[in-house]
């Protein structure tokens, strides 16, 4: 990553923090951008901008970074919901459906968005895309037992099929599960994919988040602009 993305990233995530009010619970995503996000988060804990600001971490990562910074942290089963999610993307539609799962963390990803009254997505503008699978593979996460069926199925949707390595080995998610990357080209229908792809037993989850982002703040040379749903 080139210095300058990653300082339009950090500027997007400063913004993004802004958003954050005293005594709200905040999922914190998980990447570089979110990562961003959880030290301005920090910076306004200590300085005494926001108190009782409570953080649910999408990652074993996030979940050391964060105590690290001093950012309380609580169990999502403690609550009924999250105010704000502040997380990145891979890709992103003019819908703003998006793709996750890049840094292997999809599964809580989606199940932080998911318990989230608005989810807040951070990106450089390389991410914005005019349909999901032009730039980027969508992650699937599986259970060992059996993956290589569960490679043959999705190939039979019309998938090149990676299995995700780190340091010549399989990659394991915090759950223990494999990431087998997925190159669709270009989705026409995401909806659909995505039902057929959760109707195979032993495919826990994919990195496609339809639906779910609330609004997006881009980061590019010209400045920062914030998407909302149904705007462009």
């Amino acid at each position: 990553m080139s210095a300058d993305v990653d300082l339009l990233k950090r500027r997007a995530a400063e913004r993004a923090v802004e958003l954050i009010e005293s005594g709200m619970v905040v999922g914190l995503g998980s990447g570089s951008t979110a990562s961003h996000a959880l030290r301005r988060l920090a910076e306004f804990i200590q300085m005494g901008k926001l108190h009782a600001v409570r953080g649910v971490p999408t990652s074993q990562r996030i979940e050391q970074e964060a105590r690290a910074l001093g950012i309380p942290l609580i169990e999502l089963d403690d609550m009924t919901g999250i105010d704000i999610t502040i997380d990145g993307a891979d890709e992103v539609d003019p819908d703003l459906n998006l793709i996750k799962g890049g840094g292997g963390a999809l599964l809580r990803e989606k199940i932080v968005a998911q318990a989230s009254r608005r989810e807040v997505i951070v990106i450089d503008e390389s991410k914005l895309s005019p349909k999901l699978g032009t730039r980027w593979a969508v992650p699937i996460e599986v259970v060992p037992f059996g993956w290589r069926s569960q490679a043959g199925y999705l190939e039979s949707l019309g998938a090149k099929v990676t299995l995700r390595e780190l340091n010549n080995a399989p990659f394991h998610t915090d759950q223990g599960h494999l990431i087998l990357d997925c190159h669709f080209g270009q989705i026409e229908d995401p909806i659909s994919l995505a039902a057929r792809i959760k109707a195979r037993a032993g495919i826990v989850e994919h990195g496609l988040f339809l639906a779910m982002a609330t609004e997006v703040i881009v980061a590019s040379s010209g400045g920062i602009r914030r998407i909302t749903r149904g705007t462009d």
